[in-house]
């Protein structure tokens, strides 16, 4: 007669491996399915071929992180009220862009809510044309940073190695004619329009013959002078327009500063209290599960402390 202790203990072995066996199945099968969807959102063939998922969690994304590497991310967005500084809204996106997670954010807050919130104020990370004017339908007073384009203006240049004194700045608009006239006094003629969402681009082009025997070429046009020296007039669609103006108010500007007070607070604290700087699960509904504990952690521990606010107010006489 067999041990039935051991024959038992060989049961449970074989049920362990067997089950290992399907969860390492199931898990091969899901980073699949999640890679055909990575390859999908590619639109290079070589980013096709570069697409790579995480075999421990498939739903995972590889995000850059703070010390500059990369590594399998979520990317958790928290929306705070500033009148109690409560989190009203939370969502784990697979994007690392936070400029796709803004509408979906103001979804969630009406969904918790009832009822969109009047005003909404968000940093760069999330004000792009596309939320501008989403946000401007909605009828949501949309407070954000917006760059002008300057740096990255700047950048370009520096990359075709045209000198700084030859950059966009130096080029006269002539509206009259719609032309561009260059340091050198050369004129540049409309070549086409492109248009995106929120903005129309006029592209003005000099004739390739006054670049090439221009004696500025190389500070100039180093890189297209077979071309001809182009410029970018780019025209903001009204209602980016107006959100531009309003940003360069003191009062955007004041609403604008209180931003990181109530945005960067929930973080800071969730982090340094709760310790949650990794997620100790897998899966981005196990993951949300996670961060939705952490928020409303948070949340219990700012109603304690307006309760103990409201209790130690002074009566009145």
């Amino acid at each position: 007669m067999g041990d039935p202790q051991a024959e038992e203990l060989s049961q449970r072995v074989a049920k362990a491996r067997a089950r290992a066996v399907r969860e390492n199945k199931q898990r091969l099968e899901l980073a699949l399915e999640e890679l055909q969807k990575v390859r999908a959102s590619k639109t290079s063939q070589e980013d096709k071929k570069k697409a790579r998922v995480s075999l421990t969690d498939p739903q995972a994304r590889i995000m850059k992180q703070s010390d500059g590497g990369f590594a399998p991310s979520y990317n958790v967005q928290i929306s705070s009220d500033t009148a109690a500084g409560m989190i009203v809204g939370v969502e784990v996106a697979q994007a690392g862009s936070d400029y796709e997670q803004l509408i979906p954010a103001l979804a969630k807050v009406e969904q918790n809510l009832g009822r969109p919130p009047e005003q909404m104020v968000a940093d760069g990370g999330f004000t792009s044309r596309q939320n501008i004017l989403a946000m401007e339908k909605k009828g949501v007073d949309f407070i954000g940073s917006r760059g002008d384009g300057a740096a990255q203006s700047a950048g370009q240049m520096e990359r075709r190695g045209v000198d700084p004194v030859f950059g966009p700045d130096a080029f006269g608009y002539n509206p009259d004619n719609a032309t561009y006239t260059c340091p050198d006094g050369k004129l540049l003629f409309p070549e086409g329009k492109e248009e995106r969402i929120g903005v129309i681009h006029y592209r003005y082009r000099a004739q390739a013959s006054e670049c090439a025997a221009c004696p500025f070429r190389a500070q100039c046009c180093p890189q297209s002078a077979g071309k001809g020296r182009s410029i970018v007039r780019a025209q903001e669609s009204p209602p980016v327009a107006a959100f531009t103006a309003k940003m360069q108010t003191e009062q955007a500007q004041q609403i604008y500063r209180q931003r990181g007070r109530w945005a960067e607070f929930p973080n800071a604290w969730i982090k340094d209290k709760i310790g949650l700087r990794q997620f100790r699960l897998r899966g981005r509904i196990k993951v949300g599960m996670e961060a939705l504990w952490a928020c409303l952690t948070y949340n219990i521990q700012q109603w304690i402390r307006l309760r103990w606010r409201v209790q130690l107010l002074p009566a009145a006489g």
